[in-house]
């Protein structure tokens, strides 16, 4: 028979006729059915088996995952969680003595006064205060000319107290090498790393330079992830950093592709720390570093174990807000502190301004974030502002601007609900209405 116009379609050679009869016969089927299967599951025997099903499951994941990270490995992930910017209250460390002579910042502290329109699209109704806090920030700082424009704590958090500096940590590391180059321990960037690190030669890194580590275009197979069985989680909770450092393999040819990695940063340490032989990076940073810029509170460099460890430089420096400024205040000077050139000149210039990536290589994500390049283990800002950035995990930022002579400091707990360029536009802004 033909089907017409409003006719309900067939199922099978049966017409299709819902009713509430039928629906509610078919859902006390189902239910019975369900209370069945629930009687049957809920028996104490059978309880008793999906338990040790999957308490055995468990046991074979945790074996695998010990023989794959190491037991003090997955010990400390499991006993301390997600990193944190205090994780260096519980992870083995060496002390960065505060100075007898601290170098202060001069303070005027409600100098910066930012109208509320200038500021409205951070949210907040544009009140940079109210900003910051509900945000999850724990210390802002904006310095001009050496003196502290506007100065604010959250959360407990006080000028005195430290934090750990995440990624941060990456643009320090990079003025040490640039010293030791300075200093005659590092031939300079061209340097190859299997010069230091023979080791890595079979693994395919004997063109890899410094260089290369600096710009993070080594090619190395690195992946930053937050999979727990892979190389980035196990090399931030290993007590055995060389030993995981020596398993980075290469992927592609050196020089040709950019990926942020911290593995780059890694290595960037063991050639390091193997250049200045008996002297430990902590050292090197507390003689070329912290005594001469004036540090006014003691600082902590994480390691991986108690003992020869070896520093953990691309994300746990612990230092106040006021103490990380002053590598920005380095920077800005030109490597010159009060009269004492501790950096060259030349390898600022190279570390901050000279886009080391290649235009197409470039990520589109970064771009459009506002970071037009990589520079030496700094984040390039705009090209009209000349600006740059070290950058950590949960939003830790030193911003320096030469243009204007001024140093941004965050720290926070986490970033907060603005993305990293969204704070990016908010120190450049701040530095502008700084004058």
């Amino acid at each position: 028979m033909a089907r017409r116009q409003g006719d309900l379609p067939l199922a099978g050679n049966l017409p299709y006729e819902p009713s509430s009869s039928r629906v509610r016969r078919n859902g006390r089927t189902m239910l019975q059915k369900l209370s069945g299967l629930l009687k049957q599951l809920l028996k104490p025997a059978r309880i008793a088996k999906l338990v040790g099903a999957v308490v055995g499951l468990l046991l074979i994941v945790l074996v695998i995952w010990m023989a794959i990270a190491g037991p003090v490995t997955v010990y400390r992930i499991l006993r301390y969680g997600d990193t944190d910017i205090d994780d260096f209250s519980h992870y083995p460390g060496r002390r960065l003595q505060a100075t007898t002579s601290p170098f202060r910042f001069e303070l005027d502290v409600n100098a910066l006064q930012v109208p509320a329109s200038v500021l409205r699209d951070f949210g907040a109704d544009g009140q940079l205060e109210e900003i910051l806090r509900s945000n999850d920030s724990i210390a802002f700082l904006v310095i001009k000319n050496d003196t502290i424009l506007y100065e604010r704590y959250f959360q407990g958090h006080t000028a005195a107290a430290r934090s750990q500096s995440f990624s941060m940590a990456k643009s320090y590391t990079s003025a040490l090498i640039g010293m030791a180059i300075d200093d005659g321990y590092l031939e300079g960037v061209d340097q190859r790393v299997t010069q230091y690190v023979p080791e890595l030669a079979d693994r395919g890194f004997g063109e890899v330079t410094i260089e290369h580590l600096l710009t993070m275009m080594s090619g190395s197979n690195y992946v930053e992830d937050d999979n727990p069985f892979a190389e980035h989680v196990i090399l931030n909770y290993t007590p055995a950093l060389e030993q995981e450092i020596l398993k980075i393999a290469m992927e592609t040819e050196p020089g040709t592709r950019f990926r942020y990695k911290s593995g780059d940063n890694a290595l960037l340490a063991l050639v390091l720390d193997r250049a200045l032989g008996e002297e430990t990076i902590t050292g090197y940073t507390q003689r070329r570093f912290w005594n001469p810029l004036g540090m006014e509170q003691d600082g902590v460099w994480t390691i991986d174990h108690e003992g020869d460890g070896l520093e953990k430089t691309w994300c746990c420096l612990a230092a106040s807000a006021r103490d990380f400024a002053k590598l920005g205040r380095l920077y800005l000077r030109q490597g010159e502190w009060n009269g004492q050139q501790l950096l060259s000149p030349d390898w600022i210039q190279r570390s901050t301004q000279a886009g080391a990536v290649p235009e197409e290589e470039w990520p589109d994500d970064f771009r459009v974030a506002g970071f037009h390049n990589y520079g030496y283990q700094w984040w390039l800002g705009s090209r009209e502002e000349s600006d740059y950035l070290a950058l950590g995990k949960d939003g830790q930022f030193l911003y320096v601007n030469p243009l204007r002579d001024v140093v941004i400091v965050r720290l926070g707990w986490s970033s907060g609900a603005l993305r990293a360029g969204q704070w990016l536009s908010l120190f450049q802004t701040l530095a502008r209405e700084a004058g």
